[in-house]
């Protein structure tokens, strides 16, 4: 089996597994305490905080362990925009943050705050001026990570930290998915992280305020941990974290090794769009993690594709709205504006073969092609204006009413058309459904689709940009919506 889900996990580290074990003995008392056995847990948790700072940037006072990656942002949101209250109660983040910082957002919102949602262009990236020119007298805090975990796209950290520290206002950086491969740049206020993102144990995570940064910590507080992270900490686990990560940042390994999974991603960055037809590979292809890589195959359900890879020795993820619980696309993926069906996400753990990789270029084709034929669109056909011969059945085709669906406002565009009809139906039948009669119209014609699946609004248009039709717009229906098309090829 090859675990391509680094970003979600990575794999327990094998220095990871020895501290761990050795440290079960050694470091299961209270570090609070005088006597013996208290000293020596006080010294594994002393030498694992100077040995995390040291790969974070920072100074050992300046960093607590809290129980996870999402309390440590919890914490730092929390804790920050409390003491700036006085200042304002503005929260700014970019729109493509990890729903650790939306729902801390959504918290402060309730409570009476406001925030704001930084766009990003269609690699993910956030522009560093529209950050600065969204800055305010108001502005509490500000919240950008340092890479993002569904795209791999790195965001301009450095330059965001210095227009931030010239208005005075804090940033926090949620560097899960990038301190693994390196320290953070710039002049960040406050810094969480995640110790199973680079191979530590789960249940560790760790919060960095430099010194300067006002922070008023939120909810019951101990004398544990500075008072920014309540309760006994978890010694043998946080050893375990901070040896993990000694051991990745020594020597030349972190950077060989990225060196050596940034090669095999770009390796699959090219054959995939070669091997499969009608796929779009997303994200920066520059500014990104090593070891990240994320495509959406047209035609696809997100679930299928991911069930048949799991059958076929291949642990990945997607971003897809049916393999999530809310039935909703992806917000990373909707905020860059980039098809979100048949999304997949391979994310290499440390130590990944090149044999594992050609194996999984090999099995992707055909592991494509079975789910397409299953919906009723041959692969090899999947964008061909007529590639629906055969496929009756997918796509409601009827007369244009007596009241056709309009273009939007301002498009130009004519009424009349084809109309599918796709109520009740999921994703990517929809536009599968578009796809087979589109060749049914002249050209200058349009197709309306009527929807109810919520990835249709974000699916409709991306179809469109990938095959070279106009989006002209929707409009409401009795149920759902009306998206409608005009043929330009």
């Amino acid at each position: 089996m090859s675990y391509f889900d680094a970003a979600s996990a990575a794999p327990l580290h094998p220095v990871a597994r020895e501290a761990l074990l050795a440290s079960l003995d050694e470091g299961w008392a209270d570090p609070a305490r005088l006597y013996r056995e208290g000293r020596r847990a006080r010294l594994l948790l002393d030498a694992a905080r100077e040995a995390a700072a040291e790969a974070v940037g920072c100074r050992p006072d300046e960093l607590v362990f809290t129980p996870s990656g999402t309390q440590a942002v919890h914490a730092g949101v929390s804790g920050a925009l409390a003491a700036r209250r006085r200042v304002g109660r503005r929260l700014l983040h970019s729109a493509v943050e990890h729903s650790a910082v939306l729902h801390a957002a959504e918290v402060h919102e309730a409570a009476g705050g406001t925030r704001g949602e930084l766009a990003v262009d269609r690699t993910g990236r956030v522009a560093a001026g529209e950050v600065g020119a969204a800055l305010g007298p108001d502005t509490a805090l500000v919240c950008l990570q340092s890479a993002n975990h569904e795209v791999g796209t790195e965001q301009p950290v450095e330059e965001v930290a210095a227009l931030c520290r010239e208005a005075g206002v804090p940033l926090l950086v949620d560097a899960a998915q990038s301190l693994p491969w390196g320290p953070v740049p710039g002049a960040w206020s406050l810094l969480a992280a995640s110790a199973h993102k680079w191979g530590g144990p789960p249940g560790v995570g760790l919060l960095a305020v430099r010194k300067g940064t006002r922070f008023a910590p939120q909810g019951p507080r101990d004398e544990r941990e500075s008072g920014r992270s309540a309760g006994f900490e978890n010694i043998p686990a946080v050893v375990a974290a901070a040896a993990s990560l000694r051991a990745l940042r020594a020597g030349t390994e972190t950077g060989d090794e990225a060196a050596r999974l940034r090669r095999l991603v770009d390796w699959i960055r090219e054959r995939v769009p070669q091997l499969v037809p009608d796929v779009e590979v997303v994200g920066d292809p520059v500014h990104r993690l090593p070891h990240l890589v994320t495509f959406s195959c047209l035609y696809v359900d997100g679930e299928a594709l991911l069930h048949e890879l799991d059958r076929a020795g291949f642990s990945v993820s997607s971003g897809s709205s049916c393999t999530s619980s809310t039935l909703t696309p992806s917000h990373v993926l909707r905020a860059m504006g980039v098809l979100s069906e048949g999304n997949v996400r391979v994310s290499l753990p440390y130590g990944t073969a090149e044999a594992e990789v050609e194996r999984f270029l090999e099995v992707l084709p055909q592991v494509v092609r079975s789910v397409r034929e299953r919906l009723g669109v041959p692969a090899a056909e999947a964008g061909a204006a007529r590639a629906a011969a055969g496929g009756a059945g997918h796509a409601a085709q009827v007369p244009a009413s007596p009241e056709p669906a309009e273009p939007a406002a301002g498009s130009g565009g004519e009424s009349g058309g084809l109309v599918v009809d796709s109520l009740g139906k999921r994703c990517p039948i929809p536009v599968i459904e578009l796809a087979k009669v589109i060749g049914e119209v002249p050209v200058g014609g349009t197709v309306t689709v009527l929807s109810d699946d919520e990835a249709a609004r974000q699916d409709i248009p991306a179809w469109c940009s990938m095959r070279g039709q106009e989006y002209v717009g929707e409009r409401a229906a009795e149920r759902g919506a009306a998206y409608v098309v005009r043929r330009r090829a």
